[in-house]
Formats: C-alpha cells, sequence, structure tokens
C-alpha cells in the first residue's frame, strides 16, 4: 500500500492509513515515514529480552510490551512502534485506544544500520519528552554492546555500556537482569573479512 500521495497527514488521517498498511509507518508532526524492516538478529534479540521479562514479571506490577504496541507522543506529535516497553503498574492507553500507550517506564531498541544514528539522537531526544520514562537501552545487533541510559534527574541521564559476553545488564528503575549471554542467544554475527583476507581467499579459491 502506498501512503505517499502527499507530504502531510493529520494524527487521524495517519492512524486511518495505519490500519491498512502492509508495513508499520511512524507519524512525526505531519510526515508518515516507512519504518526499517527487522532482520533475524534483530527479531532474535528483541524476542530473547521480552520473553525474559515476561517470564520475571509474572509477579510483579510491571507489564512487558513489543513492537505491535504503538507509542504516542505528544510533546513531538511522534507516534512509533518501539521494540520493547515496560510499563509501570496500569497501561495508560491514548483516547482509550487499547493499541496505543502513553506512559513508558522502560524504552528498548534493537539497532539498525539504517536507524542507529536516528535511533540514538533524535529518537532518544523525542523519548525524553516522555514523563514516564527512566531508562533507555540501545542493542547493538553486530556486536555484543548495550547501551544504558538511566534517568538520574531533571534533564540529567547517567551511561553505562555492556559488551563482555560474562556481564548482565541491570535495570535501574526496575528489579530485572539479564546476562548478555542469554540476551544474544541464537544470534548469528556476520564475519566482515578484510581486503587482505578477501584476497588471500581469492588467491586459495
Amino acid at each position: 500500500m502506498q501512503i505517499t500521495q502527499r507530504r502531510y497527514y493529520t494524527p487521524e488521517e495517519y492512524l486511518e492509513l495505519e490500519e491498512a498498511a502492509d508495513s508499520k509507518n511512524e507519524y512525526i508532526d505531519g510526515e508518515i515515514i516507512p519504518m526499517a524492516g527487522g532482520s533475524a538478529n534483530h527479531n532474535r534479540l528483541s524476542g530473547n529480552f521480552y520473553a525474559a521479562l515476561n517470564f520475571a514479571f509474572r509477579q510483579q506490577d510491571y507489564e512487558a510490551f513489543t513492537s505491535d504496541m504503538r507509542l504516542w507522543i505528544p510533546k513531538r506529535r511522534m507516534y512509533t512502534y518501539p521494540d520493547v516497553m515496560i510499563v509501570a503498574g496500569e497501561p495508560e492507553y491514548f483516547n482509550n485506544r487499547t493499541d496505543i500507550l502513553v506512559n513508558p517506564q522502560v524504552i528498548v531498541e534493537v539497532l539498525s544500520p539504517s536507524t542507529k544514528g536516528y535511533d540514538r539522537e533524535k529518537k532518544f531526544e523525542a523519548y525524553r519528552t516522555i514523563e514516564t520514562l527512566q531508562e533507555y537501552l540501545l542493542i547493538d545487533q553486530n556486536k555484543i554492546r548495550v547501551e544504558q541510559f538511566s534517568k538520574a534527574g531533571k534533564k540529567r541521564w547517567s551511561f553505562y555500556e555492556y559488551d563482555e559476553e560474562d556481564e548482565a545488564i541491570a535495570l535501574t528503575s526496575v528489579s530485572f537482569q539479564i546476562a548478555l549471554v542469554d540476551l544474544y542467544n541464537k544470534v548469528k554475527f556476520e564475519v566482515v573479512e578484510s581486503e587482505g583476507d578477501a584476497a588471500d581467499a581469492e588467491e586459495l579459491g
């Protein structure tokens, strides 16, 4: 389905178009922007994180949501689909629509090559306008690396990086940990050859 007939749309028009769209699209202040398709590693990472959260939250007053749930950011007039969201207590929905959340406490994004700069900068800037947000995690799908941003005060965020297999990610606003070896379970990294290796391989062939 093509939804590029004109440049600007109202939020209501976007939601109507999105109901019939074949793929997910973001809405940013009048513009509809197609989202990049997910890879196998992207799906494994978001699935591993969500599964661990869902199991851990059985007896806790938290709930995890996948990228099927849309997020509305009113201060940026933006709709998007985070890979994973954590809500404390009861979910709050926009206009009583149970497919649109407004109160995530934690947001998790799996980085794609085409969107990693956007996720780190502009998207994080938009997420920081959400009053309930306390943590933001960025998961690299091409190597073992997770970036964690935790709210430390008004306009203050602390940063921690995980990049060792024997480490475990510990959320600061929720009682939850996941070992990187479990998060990256079944993730297959592509081997990038150097020019010299490629030349040697060709000669050996």
